[in-house]
């Protein structure tokens, strides 16, 4: 029998706030956290901009010899992850470590200490590569560091799929709770790809925006748009059983109701031009949550601000929702706080939690031109204060993965 799952904890560390009071603050104003890159220098870069964390200190979050053996994408998970469970108010000495889970994706891990390396591989050796290259690198260290810090020996996993990681990790995360396998699970994602050879390669694939306007950079929706802006942080949700939930009597923010995954199967870089895919998985998502079309009252888009997304995922939109698709209203984080890659759908899912709590829906910032083919409502100028009883959240991956999910107002 499926279990029902609820959200009881957020956390979030992003580029327009360290924590999810001022992060959401900021979205409630339109808050755009872009600016010059500080990291190196872009003199010879296309690519300018980009949405930097300002002011995080690790040691601010975490153990400072423990953050030592992180790098940033592990940091932020950390950090978004003390603030999730403090959030959600559990005692973990009074559970039962082995039911309590993690599952937080990076679509990358440390491109940060590749470069570092393989500089050092070049001028000294291989004998003075560091040891800890590789388990400061790889992926997976964003969940095993969460998961070995707080002592939390359930279900770990890292959903690897580009910019849907975020989204798919809440979705199986979702699952694991609603089929057995864990009473609580920590879900989300965690990235820091702002680097020489992230903004190198994506502005290679023609993908990042060049303009020196922050204003102008990320305009989801908007037909002036010109590709991405490369985003850092972490969005981490405290999912968890229902009626463990009440037994502890937790603060209950939603539920979570629904998730649906397809490949596009097209295209290494491109999402099919027709929209099925993603089409797809909010199909799938909707039939898992019992719902219909009309059901839905507000989507957190992919919303990348590059020619193919928005208008391919405009036609998805239709292609699931039918005539409904106008009555929705729609936005795009990323116009806020650039694409976080795959922490994308963890801050992204955290929206969708909070604009159902406080019955509101940010506008997507930037949007000032309309574009004739992406005509739904994107909450174009201002925000909108509305009862949102349900919400989805989309993410669309390199590959072709598609990954929707749907959260709602939580009843007894």
């Amino acid at each position: 029998m499926k279990r029902r799952v609820v959200i009881t904890g957020l956390g979030a560390v992003t580029p327009t706030g360290l924590n999810v009071k001022q992060f959401w603050n900021s979205c409630r104003e339109g808050k755009i956290g872009i600016a010059d890159i500080t990291y190196f220098d872009t003199t010879d870069y296309k690519a300018k901009l980009a949405a930097e964390l300002k002011g995080f200190d690790a040691k601010d979050f975490m153990d400072a010899k423990a953050a030592k053996r992180m790098e940033a994408f592990s940091q932020y998970a950390v950090a978004a992850s003390a603030e999730a469970l403090n959030d959600s108010g559990i005692n973990l000495e009074k559970e039962d470590s082995y039911r309590v889970g993690v599952s937080i994706g990076s679509g990358i891990g440390s491109l940060q200490a590749m470069e570092r390396e393989h500089i050092r591989l070049l001028d000294k050796g291989p004998g003075r590569v560091s040891p800890l290259l590789v388990p400061m690198m790889i992926s997976n260290m964003a969940a095993g560091n969460v998961g070995i810090v707080f002592g939390l020996k359930g279900k770990n996993i890292n959903i690897v799929t580009a910019c849907a990681t975020g989204t798919h990790c809440i979705g199986e995360a979702f699952r694991s709770i609603a089929y057995g396998e864990a009473e609580v699970m920590l879900a989300g994602g965690s990235e820091a790809s702002i680097s020489p050879i992230g903004v190198s390669g994506f502005s290679a694939l023609t993908a990042l925006n060049t303009t020196h306007d922050a204003n102008r950079a990320s305009i989801p929706f908007d037909k002036e748009r010109a590709g991405f802006v490369m985003g850092e942080g972490a969005g981490v949700l405290v999912l968890e059983e229902l009626n463990h939930a009440i037994a502890r009597g937790a603060r209950i923010y939603a539920e979570m109701a629904g998730y649906g995954a397809t490949c596009d199967a097209y295209h290494i870089t491109s999402p099919v031009e027709d929209g099925s895919g993603a089409a797809m998985a909010m199909k799938y998502a909707l039939d898992d949550a019992g719902f219909k079309p009309e059901d839905i009252d507000y989507v957190n888009a992919h919303g990348t601000s590059t020619p193919y997304n928005d208008l391919f995922e405009t036609k998805a939109l239709k292609l699931a929702f039918g005539a409904h698709a106008y009555k929705m209203k729609i936005n795009s984080t990323k116009s806020m706080i650039g694409h976080l890659l795959g922490a994308a759908g963890g801050v992204e899912g955290l929206v969708c939690v909070k604009s159902i709590e406080e019955s509101f829906v940010h506008k997507t910032a930037g949007l000032m031109i309309s574009d004739e083919e992406c005509d739904l409502d994107y909450c174009k100028g201002s925000g909108a204060d509305m009862t949102v009883n349900t919400a989805m959240s989309n993410s669309l991956g390199f590959g072709g993965h598609n990954a929707s999910i749907i959260f709602k107002k939580y009843k007894d």
